[in-house]
């Protein structure tokens, strides 16, 4: 897709506090913050995150006994209700260790609907919706990003069908930010954006290829 994965690994993993570094919440450093406390607020949701094997309800709620209705919500919001509909048993069927007795476009709605049914306060999705097509994708935005209003939400993506939504886009460059605007300022003020973006479509050999992330926050976040 023309990003390159190890500079998005590298932001995350900071942003998240999996490995230690400068990366303040307001004034506090998160280095200097307890464990618990920055994994209970910051979620990082992995498109590889694990699946345990078990009833659908049970691989997806964030907690033991989340209500029937939370759970049909967010996979309403990940547009995941159809993985449900089309087992026998509904959100009592049951799921294989991983995920492997669904296609991989329902394994990353199913994660997608896990992080949402933990409601952090700070939410970062990276590339929450490869697997997908254009229209579900589209969807799956739309509705993510109405259900976390007045949150914080980082999606680390290069797919316009999330850049749209945001509120500001950060274009990183070799690990570096390189400009900072809405979607549709970037794609006019720098060609390297705007080349990831269409897969190419104007790309500048010259350019060094860049990593998206697209953050939407909530007030006061």
């Amino acid at each position: 897709m023309g990003d390159r994965p190890a500079d998005l690994r590298a932001l995350v993993d900071r942003l998240g506090r999996h490995v230690d570094s400068d990366v303040t919440w307001g004034p506090v450093r998160l280095v200097d913050a307890p464990v618990a406390e920055v994994r209970r607020r910051i979620l990082v949701a992995d498109d590889d995150a694990y699946l345990f094997a078990g009833p659908i309800h049970d691989a997806v709620a964030a907690r033991a006994g989340q209500p029937v209705a939370e759970v049909e919500k967010a996979l309403w919001t990940a547009v995941a209700t159809d993985v449900v509909d089309a087992m026998p048993g509904g959100l009592d069927a049951r799921l294989a260790a991983t995920g492997r007795n669904v296609s991989g476009g329902q394994r990353q709605r199913l994660r997608l609907a896990r992080a949402l049914l933990a409601d952090p306060e700070v939410l970062m999705l990276v590339e929450p919706t490869s697997a997908l097509d254009a229209h579900t994708e589209a969807t799956v935005a739309a509705r993510v990003v109405a259900e976390r209003g007045g949150r914080t939400t980082v999606v680390v993506t290069t797919s316009p069908m999330w850049l749209g939504h945001a509120s500001a886009v950060c274009y990183v460059v070799d690990g570096r930010v390189g400009a900072v605007g809405t979607h549709a300022e970037l794609l006019v003020s720098q060609p390297g954006y705007r080349a990831l973006v269409f897969r190419g479509a104007d790309d500048d050999p010259g350019l060094p290829p860049p990593v998206v992330t697209a953050a939407r926050s909530g007030a006061g976040r």
